[in-house]
């Protein structure tokens, strides 16, 4: 396979995985650990009328979905590039980050999650999944 499809497809599936893995941990997140009585977590406008109900075990799944998510595209996306692994593995994370940061944008979470999300879940786990693909060669 030429090399600029095999990177151009690692992206695409970097994504389309981290993505899955994503939306199943805050799918699994709402089963394992329920929205308060009374919440509607269904809509964007429930979700954000239910933020001031929600405790700090609420925000447990969504960090640990932004964090495995990032990290299994990035891990992705570095071992199938055909070059520069560490770079498609940060491509991976800038744009899980730039998600992260929109849902902050549209979404009033409190601060200190904000602060752990932005921090924590997207440019470290990148870097992780890069670190690993190359020690993989």
């Amino acid at each position: 396979m030429h090399p600029i499809l095999r990177n151009i497809l690692a992206v695409v599936i970097g994504l389309a995985v981290g993505s899955a893995v994503n939306m199943g941990l805050v799918m699994l997140g709402g089963a394992v650990i329920p929205a308060p009585e009374g919440a509607d977590v269904t809509t964007p406008e429930g979700l954000k009328a239910a933020m001031p109900l929600l405790q700090p075990r609420h925000f447990i799944f969504p960090f640990l979905a932004h964090a495995a998510g990032t990290f299994t595209g990035a891990l992705l996306a570095a071992l199938i590039a055909a070059s520069r692994k560490m770079m498609f593995a940060w491509v991976i994370g800038i744009c899980f980050f730039a998600g992260g940061l929109a849902s902050v944008c549209m979404l009033p979470s409190p601060v200190w999650y904000t602060v752990v999300d932005l921090v924590g879940a997207y440019f470290p786990m990148a870097w992780l999944a890069g670190r690993i693909a190359l020690k993989n060669k």
